[in-house]
């Protein structure tokens, strides 16, 4: 019989591991993003907006990979089925994503007018740190799911599942 007094911290560890490994393909996402993105309005005439959400794009597709291969490899995908559905989630998540990280760009540049390079920068940067908490949440509830969190038919369930269930008290309150 154990007291269950491990259960919360070990809980939390796992979502601490869980955030640190997400940060570190955000991180080099960031940087992919930021890079490109610099770079299309150095070498190009391209729009800020227009840079902006191909740089976006090209993070997308390095963070699958990161996120897939990296930050969540042991989480549930059985066959090709669950990959392609995991996929199609990715990318409307993140198309989600980008229109949030590109609203924020577009309306300092566009609506107040504030397009230097520093500027345009900030306005990335604070785009991508909201869209990074929407992103968090939708890629860990419904794209990249806990084992066993589908249901029966392969469907995703009517409410979504937190991947660390609330810890129960070990050992049981009844006497037998």
């Amino acid at each position: 019989m154990s007291s269950g007094r491990h259960a919360l911290p070990s809980r939390f560890g796992k979502l601490y591991r869980e955030i640190a490994k997400f940060g570190m393909v955000g991180a080099s996402g960031f940087v992919v993003n930021l890079a490109v993105f610099n770079l299309i309005r150095t070498v190009t005439e391209w729009q800020t907006v227009r840079a902006s959400v191909l740089a976006t794009v090209v993070a997308i597709l390095s963070n699958y990979l990161g996120l897939r291969y990296f930050a969540y490899r042991n989480r549930d995908q059985e066959d090709r089925n669950s990959r392609r559905k995991e996929l199609t989630l990715f990318l409307l998540f993140s198309a989600i994503g980008l229109v949030i990280e590109n609203s924020v760009l577009y309306a300092t540049t566009y609506g107040l007018g504030w397009d230097s390079t520093l500027a345009t920068n900030v306005s990335k940067f604070l785009g991508i740190g909201v869209a990074t908490l929407f992103r968090f949440w939708s890629y860990r509830t419904w794209v990249f799911r806990a084992a066993g969190s589908r249901t029966s038919d392969g469907g995703l369930p009517d409410e979504p599942v937190l991947p660390y269930p609330e810890p129960a008290l070990s050992g049981s309150w009844e006497r037998t």
